[in-house]
């Protein structure tokens, strides 16, 4: 989601793992958020949820409103009172809306993007805010930004979250939100990474923490941390130098990186004896 408002995220989103997903929008009755919530815990379906949150409300026609349901089931409401350009469009498995456009180009080119762009569904829903943008978008402009995905699993906790992104304030907040996507994205490669190392799999370990890597170069405690890990194992210390290495050549604060290999291992992060030692001399 993206408006001209100050904190988008606290207002628009509401989702339960496994259950569902509701955007409250336009003058948003915040309400529909946690009463739509309930509702698909119990397992009612989206449209039979939409038709509630209107008739719970009096004043509906202010408002827009969407939901997708546990089976994939996509329902969304647009009121007559909604300021011009204000439509939504129901797709397989999604919905998309939009109020206050520029012009009534917006939600085609946000369906039309979403359907056609590669990648996971947080860079789908991006590439679908870039095609809203791309139209001029919201009538006043751009300031807050918001993303939000759940796992897909009913029995996990209610609070558990892939994507929880946000972009409170900026002039640019889509593509501020997009490279957020593109970090919170490469983190859950780097994980996937560590389950694999789990499970004994090292070469898809060090694939996945290579595409990791390579998606967010910037970010140096990736590395960091899969060399850390990898030292702990003797016949790896050599891999963790190689990651590690380009990471810390031009870092301002390389020394203090090496001091932390120390105070890691001071309290058994590290837990092989004398690795760290062994890691800053392949490194030298």
């Amino acid at each position: 989601v993206q408006t001209h408002q100050v904190g988008v995220g606290r207002v628009v989103p509401w989702l339960l793992p496994g259950r569902g997903a509701v955007a409250t929008q336009s003058l948003s009755n915040v309400s529909f958020g946690p009463m739509a919530l309930t509702m698909l815990r119990e397992g009612i379906p989206a449209p039979k949820i939409i038709d509630a949150l209107v008739a719970s409300d009096p004043g509906h026609e202010r408002r827009q409103v969407a939901v997708v349901d546990r089976e994939g089931r996509a329902a969304a409401y647009t009121g007559a009172g909604c300021i011009r350009y204000a439509s939504h469009h129901v797709g397989e498995g999604y919905s998309v809306q939009a109020n206050m456009m520029t012009r009534d180009t917006v939600v085609p080119a946000m369906a039309q993007a979403f359907e056609s762009a590669e990648g996971d569904l947080a860079e789908r829903m991006v590439a679908a805010l870039r095609a809203a943008q791309a139209e001029d978008g919201d009538i006043r402009g751009m300031q807050s930004a918001a993303l939000v995905v759940v796992p897909n699993d009913v029995k996990g906790p209610e609070w558990a979250t892939d994507y929880d992104l946000r972009v409170d304030e900026s002039d640019n907040p889509v593509e501020e939100l997009a490279r957020l996507v593109t970090i919170r994205t490469a983190q859950i490669m780097n994980s996937r990474g560590y389950i694999a190392l789990e499970t004994g799999d090292m070469d898809k370990a060090l694939s996945l923490w290579k595409q990791a890597r390579a998606k967010a170069p910037f970010m140096e405690e990736m590395a960091y941390w899969q060399a850390v890990t990898l030292a702990d194992k003797p016949a790896e210390v050599q891999k963790a130098a190689e990651i590690l290495r380009p990471v810390l050549a031009n870092e301002e604060r390389r020394d203090h990186w090496l001091d932390l290999l120390d105070r890691l291992e001071e309290v058994k992060l590290i837990e092989r004896a004398g690795a760290a030692q062994e890691l800053r001399a392949a490194l030298a």
